[in-house]
């Protein structure tokens, strides 16, 4: 009997820095092709993005994907559409640019039968232009990792005017593809220790946290700094760190390595960042290690966490009120172990894997 073909799935990754956008594609081009499909990675031939790829056996392919008016990676994506059955593949792109880009090499290709998914995972309205609303109104699905993102990108519209058509939007939160099927215990030795882990760039919060630390001496309290990011910034939070007199109680672990490991070793998590967000993986992280978390919701944050019940909220840039609701954590194990409980059964019934994974087969294939 001849065998089925295998469906085939094109993830655009244009970034040359890992962060969470990076590790969703990822995710997502793991498991399909674990699932037997036909997967390849578009990326731009940066070595960090390339090997986190790699080390998972996903194909690479490479373009230089700079933006609307980068005509060579239409061409080459053409040439690439060109070779795939025409069975219905997909292309998925991670930024409206690199989804007009492909939209324009199926045109070119002439593969009509390819379907194009965006995924939207910013803060940020769209472009009132006749180019985006039109290139807006061509793409197969529109994904957003939450209703503040939709929100915040049809701003420019009244509903008559969206030139995204409603049956083609999907809200669908983020999720990780870890199999966390056990809660360690918090650990019983040594001090309490706070991580605040992500990409290490200006706009997370990483100065709050430190200024934060710094207002509690009195307390046998441990940070550590996880995650990747520019070694100048890096420094710049080294010698601030060296300035509070904090820098003997940060451990920086750079780069990060298993993090689900790292947090299990730890008894909460801190995300402080200023910049509004879309969705935070980091903040999934906690929940599936059933951790409790601090943190700013000057975002989509909200959605899925409840102030005093899976995590605690602070304003931003407020390294008092941080440091306050860290001595909170810092000094009450029983509160800890509400907010990580409360947030671990929120994450398996609303946000774990399988609930994610479901609702993007339907994307894929309506």
């Amino acid at each position: 009997m001849e065998q089925p073909q295998r469906q085939q799935l094109i993830h655009l990754v244009s970034s040359i820095h890992w962060g969470g956008v990076e590790q969703y594609a990822l995710d997502i081009c793991r498991y399909y092709r674990e699932q037997g499909w036909e997967v390849t990675a578009v990326t731009r031939d940066a070595k960090v993005i390339d090997s986190h790829f790699r080390s998972y056996g996903i194909p690479l392919r490479h373009a230089n994907l700079r933006g609307y008016s980068d005509l060579g990676s239409i061409w080459q994506l053409s040439r690439l559409f060109r070779t795939l059955r025409r069975d219905g593949a997909i292309v998925h792109a991670h930024r409206y640019c690199d989804a007009f880009i492909a939209l324009v090499a199926k045109r070119l290709s002439g593969r009509p039968d390819i379907r194009i998914v965006a995924t939207r995972h910013t803060v940020g309205a769209g472009y009132d232009t006749p180019l985006f609303r039109r290139m807006c109104a061509k793409t197969d699905a529109d994904i957003f990792v939450s209703q503040t993102a939709l929100d915040s990108f049809v701003s420019p519209w009244t509903p008559e005017r969206c030139p995204l058509p409603s049956d083609r939007i999907h809200v669908l939160h983020n999720s990780l593809n870890i199999e966390k099927s056990v809660v360690v215990p918090e650990p019983t030795r040594g001090p309490v220790t706070a991580v605040c882990h992500g990409t290490i760039v200006a706009g997370k919060g990483f100065e709050t946290v430190i200024d934060a630390l710094a207002q509690l001496g009195d307390l046998k309290l441990r940070l550590r700094i996880a995650g990747q990011g520019n070694p100048d910034y890096i420094d710049d939070l080294r010698r601030r760190a060296i300035a509070r007199g904090v820098m003997e109680r940060i451990d920086w672990v750079i780069p990060p390595g298993d993090m689900e490991l790292l947090i299990d070793e730890s008894h909460f998590g801190v995300q402080a960042s200023t910049q509004r967000e879309a969705f935070a993986l980091e903040s999934l992280r906690y929940m599936a290690c059933g951790r409790p978390q601090i943190c700013v919701p000057n975002g989509a944050q909200s959605e899925y966490l409840q102030d005093g019940v899976t995590a605690l909220f602070v304003p931003p840039a407020d390294s008092g009120r941080l440091a306050a609701a860290m001595r909170r954590l810092a000094t009450d194990p029983d509160l800890r172990k509400s907010l990580g409980d409360e947030a671990r059964k929120t994450y398996i019934e609303k946000y774990d894997w399988p609930h994610f994974i479901a609702s993007l087969d339907k994307i894929y294939n309506p």
